[in-house]
């Protein structure tokens, strides 16, 4: 599972162009993005252009033909700068675009992954429920045949993308309550009646990442929208939140990092008593805790992405770098506010940030509680 000399050469090729991207399109608007809840759609498209929402696709359908080291390189990168487009990133790449690219027959391959992978288009995954979160076996929204179309009610509620989203992958119930064979993904275009965006959530952190609901009211989807076939829509949602785990896990990394250098940055630069505050074991000791942290998440996270690209399973360490990194990326943040003090606590500061940030990567994709219940019953298998 060792990374060879050629692939960390383009690693590092890869890393200073997401790395420059984000320092020059994203750096100077965050807060701006931030305080606005401005979810920047043209950022989106040019970031299609570059090759960020497409990471995993082929290039036949239009990607760049990557593989997850050089995923979570991106998604680190831009994560160091703004946690809401890493997430937004994230979650079109491994969400909605990956269902597709995973379970789609070649038509609807052939359909949405160039729009998605060029940025034309903005995708959204819809599996969770207002009253169903980890619960997703208990999900109200329903499908029912009428013909060679489905018509689909109910509610999504937490989805990224959720109201300006193009493409919506959404996963419903087509057969009895808990039965996991009872639930089918679907493909809905973003203008077909019946499918509207409801309430837009007003959140701590990741305020320029889009988080709405979507409505299906009567909505009514043809046959050929089915991803794979009818009754395993749970089943492939639980394979690609595997991989979605990783994501997450990389953006807790780069939320991480981003909240860690600029705290070493200003060690460095505030003087008290005479000398560097970073001369002082009491902040060189945070700072040597956040480093050891930050370098055992980034090991698991590559562990698993190399897991994942070896086609061998990776449950248990996608859980546990999920857990981990997104944990240690709170405990970071945290650190990173009460090393720059007072100044940590205004906006006129990166590490504020971070901190309302890095508690979403705690919650979404799958609890810290969720994940510990992955990661014991892999353990006990």
């Amino acid at each position: 599972m060792g990374i060879s000399a050629e692939q960390i050469d383009n690693l590092q090729l890869i890393r200073q162009s997401a790395r420059d991207f984000a320092e020059t399109k994203i750096r100077p608007y965050v807060m701006e993005w931030d305080e606005a809840q401005f979810f920047p759609m043209d950022l989106f498209h040019e970031m299609g252009g570059h090759g960020f929402l497409g990471v995993l696709v082929p290039e036949q359908y239009g990607g760049s033909g990557l593989g997850y080291q050089e995923y979570i390189t991106i998604i680190e990168e831009i994560s160091k700068v703004c946690g809401s487009i890493g997430l937004s990133v994230a979650a079109h790449n491994s969400l909605c675009t990956n269902h597709i690219l995973s379970f789609g027959s070649e038509e609807q391959k052939q359909a949405y992954l160039p729009k998605l992978a060029t940025g034309e288009w903005i995708g959204a995954w819809g599996l969770t429920e207002p009253n169903t979160g980890s619960d997703a076996m208990r999900m109200q929204c329903v499908a029912e045949r009428d013909g060679d179309y489905w018509v689909l009610n109910g509610t999504k509620s937490w989805i990224t993308h959720g109201k300006s989203g193009h493409a919506a992958v959404v996963i419903v119930r087509t057969g009895e309550l808990l039965d996991s064979r009872g639930m089918t993904a679907f493909v809905v275009e973003r203008g077909t009646p019946g499918f509207s965006a409801g309430k837009k959530e007003n959140k701590l952190g990741m305020r320029a990442s889009e988080t709405a609901e979507m409505i299906f009211d009567n909505c009514r989807v043809h046959k050929s929208q089915i991803l794979g076939n009818e009754g395993e829509g749970f089943i492939q949602a639980m394979k690609i939140l595997d991989g979605g785990r990783i994501s997450i896990a990389s953006l807790a990394l780069g939320i991480a990092k981003g909240a860690y250098e600029a705290s070493v940055n200003y060690a460095k630069e505030r003087h008290q008593f005479g000398q560097p505050i970073a001369k002082f074991q009491g902040i060189s000791f945070k700072l040597a805790d956040m480093a050891t942290k930050i370098e055992a998440a980034e090991l698991l996270t590559r562990q698993a992405g190399a897991l994942k690209m070896a086609g061998e399973k990776h449950t248990k360490e996608a859980a546990m770098a999920k857990y981990y990194a997104s944990e240690i990326s709170v405990e970071v943040s945290t650190d990173a506010v009460q090393i720059f003090g007072g100044y940590g606590y205004t906006k006129d500061f990166p590490v504020e940030k971070f901190y309302r940030d890095s508690k979403l990567c705690t919650i979404g994709e799958g609890t810290s509680e969720v994940q510990k219940l992955v990661i014991a019953r892999e353990a006990m298998l």
